[in-house]
């Protein structure tokens, strides 16, 4: 039995040896050493042994044992360490290669006119405001001085989600919900970006979704002289320092008075052209000074405290500063559009 111990370490070895892979190696060791290896099967035939043989033989095995063990173990670990050679030797990477290209991506044309207006206005001390796209009628009309049986309804169709609920046409309701928040305290310095909804025909200056960033200042002694001042300063920033603008009277329910700004045509200079129908002039957004019955109705007392709003179409802005002729081309994902503003 012993020779057939030393008979078993000797091919062993033998075949470690040999083995090129560890598929090998982990045959060999069931071979040797598992449940039904040759080890076990001497270890089995131990009964038919003296008893004065029989722990010089078990020794024997034990220490055969554990000498296979780790000449099994010493052997994966080699042949691990080549395969993880190969292995980096076969994907290796040429570093003095240059990188492959990857395309960048760019702000859309519309979060960097958002952004630039944001900059200027916060420059000029106003604060960001945010609120619901999900308004209630109350914020988006009636506080607006809007009442249900109101005729300016008219100028806005509305997506009613409920009798209550609808999705909102204007950001002035953030307008509300500041002033109320603020309950009756002054100053108040805000515009209000964000997305805004009307059931209209889609066409090239006209969507049924688009943006706005509305403003609001309230305090006392706030005139129209201020509101044309900031308006000013907006433009000139936005547009250049050449640009001028002008004020036309026109009609909004939560402002009187209300008018409508325009800025001198940038394709004509203002000589007239087919962009501005030959007046020299474009409309840009429309204000006013918050008609006191907004004050009122948001806890304001409209005696002691004046204040001016305003609303800046963001895809209107975007148009005259770009160049661009059809307001869907901001809604399309058109790559080789958008690729045109990298630089913006």
């Amino acid at each position: 039995m012993q020779e057939r111990l030393e008979e078993i370490k000797q091919n062993t070895l033998s075949q470690l040896a040999t083995a090129s892979d560890l598929e090998q190696v982990k045959e060999l060791r069931v071979k040797v050493l598992g449940k039904k290896g040759e080890i076990t099967q001497v270890l089995r035939g131990m009964g038919s042994l003296s008893a004065e043989e029989r722990p010089r033989v078990g020794q024997l095995a034990n220490r055969l044992r554990q000498e296979v063990e780790a000449a099994i173990e010493t052997k994966e670990k080699e042949l691990e360490k080549q395969a993880m050679q190969q292995r980096l030797q076969e994907e290796k990477v040429d570093v003095t290669l240059p990188g492959v290209p990857r395309p960048l991506g760019a702000i859309h044309p519309l979060t960097a006119v958002i952004e630039q207006v944001e900059d200027i206005f916060i420059g000029m001390g106003f604060a960001v405001a945010e609120g619901p796209e999900v308004e209630q009628d109350y914020y988006n009309f009636e506080a607006l001085n809007v009442p249900k049986d109101h005729p300016a309804r008219d100028m806005q169709d509305t997506f009613y989600l409920t009798e209550d609920l609808l999705l909102r046409t204007q950001t002035s309701p953030v307008q509300i919900r500041t002033m109320r928040k603020k309950e009756g305290h002054v100053p108040i310095r805000i515009i209000c970006p964000g997305t805004v909804y009307r059931r209209d025909d889609d066409d090239a200056t006209h969507s049924h979704q688009f943006m706005q960033i509305e403003g609001l200042v309230v305090d006392r002694g706030v005139s129209m002289t201020e509101l044309k001042g900031t308006l000013l300063a907006f433009v000139k920033q936005m547009f250049g320092e050449e640009q001028s603008i002008r004020l036309r009277p026109s009609y909004f329910p939560f402002t009187e008075p209300s008018v409508e700004v325009d800025i001198r045509c940038m394709k004509c200079n203002g000589g007239g052209c087919r962009i501005c129908k030959e007046t020299g002039w474009i409309e840009i957004l429309g204000a006013g000074m918050v008609h006191p019955h907004v004050l009122r109705s948001s806890g304001y007392d409209e005696k002691r405290y004046t204040g001016f709003a305003f609303g800046i179409g963001v895809e209107r802005v975007a148009m005259l500063k770009y160049g661009v002729d059809d307001i869907r081309h901001f809604y399309t994902n058109d790559l080789q559009f958008l690729r045109q503003f990298r630089s913006v």
